[in-house]
């Protein structure tokens, strides 16, 4: 593989991460709708389970409070965005275009 600069590579990255966190999301579905015993794989088993959660609702709390500067901390937050450069000659192959697994064709995207 060439070096490349490290912009396009995490742009690369999280291309591909966006990508197999919307096929994760498909799978899930696909098994949260499937039957019962129709998770089991040859190497993995997919275990459906519900719990609750308790969550704080700062919503909930009246405005006085939430409004209050005195409740408030500030810190500093860095951020790495990439941002698409025009250039004359697009990188060959990229976008990555990744062919269909056998099994996904037919299937439904939830």
């Amino acid at each position: 593989m060439h070096p490349i600069a490290l912009a396009d590579e995490l742009a690369e990255i999280r291309a591909e991460i966006a990508r197999l966190k919307a096929r994760e999301m498909q799978v899930r579905d696909l098994i949260l709708a499937s039957p019962p015993g129709g998770q089991a794989g040859r190497w993995h088993k997919a275990e459906v389970t519900e719990h609750r959660v308790r969550m704080f609702d700062a919503s909930l709390l009246p405005p006085a409070i939430r409004e209050n500067p005195a409740f408030w901390r500030e810190r500093v937050q860095t951020t790495v965005r990439t941002v698409p450069v025009q250039t004359r000659t697009p990188r060959p192959g990229w976008p990555i275009r990744r062919a269909v697994q056998a099994g996904e064709a037919g299937q439904s995207m939830h």
